[in-house]
This record gives C-alpha cells, sequence and structure tokens, in this order.
C-alpha cells in the first residue's frame, strides 16, 4: 500500500479510476432517484414526505463516513507520514462538511411535519450531528490560518482525531437518550426494518453518494497535489532568480 501513496503514482492511478467512477456515480445516482420517486410507495403515515429520507439518510452515512476517513488519514499522517495521508484528511474535510450541512438541512425538513418542529436543541442526535459539521469548519480552519503546511497539518490532524469521539454519540445517541429520532431501522442485529420496496431505492442512493464522494475525493486530492507542485516550481523559480 506504501507504494500507493506516493503522489506521482497516485496522479497516473487517479486519471484510470476517475472516468469509471463518473461513470458508476451517473448511474447509480439516477436508477437511485428514479425508484426513490417512482419505485418506492408512499409511506403509510408521512406520505410521500418519507422520500426526503433517500437523501437524508446517505448525507447522514457520508457525514459520518467522511470524518472517520479523516481521523484515520490524520492518524497515518502523523505515525507513518505517508505523502498522501494529510492530503487526504485536507480534500475529505469539505466534502464531508458539505454532507453533514445537507444532513442538517433535509432532516429540519422531514422533522417539521413529522414531529412538528425544524430544530429541538435537546435532541442528542441533531446538536451533534451540528457539533460534527463545526468539527469539520474548524478542521478546514486551522489550514486556512496557518501558512506552514507541516504545522497546519499536524494541527489539524490532532483537530480530527479529538473530534472522533463524536462519531458513536451520533450513532447510539437515540439508544443512549431519548430523542425525537427513532432508533435505528437499516444496520440491526436482527436486519433492516424498512419493507424491501422502500430498502432498495435507499440502498442504491447510499451506493450512489458514496461513488459521488469517491469522484469528488479524487479531484480534489489531484488539486491539492497539483497546487504544491505550482508551490515547488514558484520557490524553485523564486530561489534561480535570488541567485
Amino acid at each position: 500500500m506504501h507504494k500507493f501513496a506516493n503522489p506521482a503514482r497516485f496522479m497516473r492511478l487517479s486519471k484510470l479510476i476517475q472516468p469509471w467512477a463518473i461513470a458508476l456515480a451517473v448511474v447509480l445516482l439516477t436508477i437511485g432517484t428514479y425508484m426513490s420517486l417512482f419505485v418506492a410507495p408512499e409511506d403509510y403515515q408521512m406520505g410521500a414526505t418519507f422520500r426526503i429520507m433517500y437523501v437524508h439518510v446517505p448525507s447522514a452515512y457520508m457525514s459520518m463516513f467522511g470524518y472517520v476517513l479523516m481521523a484515520v488519514a490524520s492518524i497515518v499522517g502523523i505515525i507513518w507520514k505517508h505523502p498522501l495521508a494529510d492530503y487526504t484528511a485536507r480534500a475529505t474535510a469539505p466534502i464531508g462538511a458539505a454532507f453533514t450541512l445537507l444532513a442538517l438541512i433535509t432532516g429540519s425538513l422531514w422533522g417539521e411535519p413529522m414531529w412538528g418542529t425544524y430544530w429541538d436543541w435537546y435532541d442528542a442526535r441533531m446538536t451533534s450531528v451540528l457539533i460534527l459539521f463545526f468539527l469539520y469548519l474548524g478542521y478546514m480552519s486551522v489550514w486556512q490560518a496557518i501558512d506552514d503546511q507541516v504545522r497546519a497539518a499536524r494541527i489539524a490532524a490532532i483537530v480530527a482525531i479529538v473530534g472522533v469521539v463524536n462519531i458513536p454519540i451520533i450513532k447510539f445517541s437515540v439508544e443512549w437518550w431519548a430523542t425525537l429520532h427513532q432508533p435505528a431501522s437499516l444496520i440491526r442485529m436482527d436486519g433492516p426494518s424498512i419493507a424491501p420496496s422502500m430498502l432498495w431505492p435507499l440502498l442504491i442512493m447510499i451506493a450512489a453518494f458514496n461513488a459521488y464522494f469517491v469522484v469528488v475525493l479524487i479531484w480534489r486530492l489531484q488539486r491539492l497535489i497539483l497546487g504544491r507542485r505550482i508551490r515547488t516550481l514558484r520557490q524553485q523559480l523564486t530561489a534561480r532568480s535570488g541567485d
């Protein structure tokens, strides 16, 4: 795996993967959207409003997945100093933040007809996801505030690693505290409690969001690597002109 951490090798490999990832994301998103809108039946309690689930649930999963990936990449960057580790963590942050914001917005839109309110500060799931969004913003702010890239990477990594404690709080908040959210209905010991006609569109949308995540992550990694090359060339030109 270490050889794939080389930025030059990654750039070559990513050019091969990227078109397939884009095609997969488009196909899955098209199929998932069609099934979510026209195949899945209306919920007997929520009616058509429940279709927000097909955006909200995948967004929520990706918000947590993105942060875990960011934290793992940060750990790798600190311990093994893989060249791509810090890039991966930094590239993941805006994507994860966008998914988290989307989860918050769709959750509020879903909550109003379900619970009669867009927001409840006493709901542990809502507030912990909001904290996750602020953790993403804090991580990105470190990179913006510190010019020294090495120092910024180390401080940002600490933020990511410390903040990962929030992930199990988000996951198990509905079991640990009384919340407006229902218990898990997808990942359960006895299997999903969702009807297959509603479950399959949801699984396809989750897969589509994962594929989209890969597409954007590759694109952002390519930009970061190219940006570093440009900075290095500028420094070399400046040094030569100074001589």
